[in-house]
């Protein structure tokens, strides 16, 4: 049965853990629009990608 040897510190449990935590994502601004969208992404909001039309835009009736 696997049991600690010794206790494990708060402060040495806490240093383990320090790379543990959530990241933002990282937005960018489209350079299209201007609205922001995710890096590598189709920019939800005008359906550019790199410059170039990939999703075509929906005509309001």
């Amino acid at each position: 049965m696997a049991v600690p040897k010794s206790k494990i510190s708060k402060s040495k449990r806490d240093m383990r853990r320090s790379h543990d935590s959530l990241v933002e994502a990282g937005y960018s601004e489209c350079p299209n629009c201007g609205e922001l969208k995710l890096s590598h992404h189709i920019c939800n909001h005008c359906g550019y990608y790199s410059g170039k039309s990939v999703i075509e835009e929906k005509e309001s009736v």
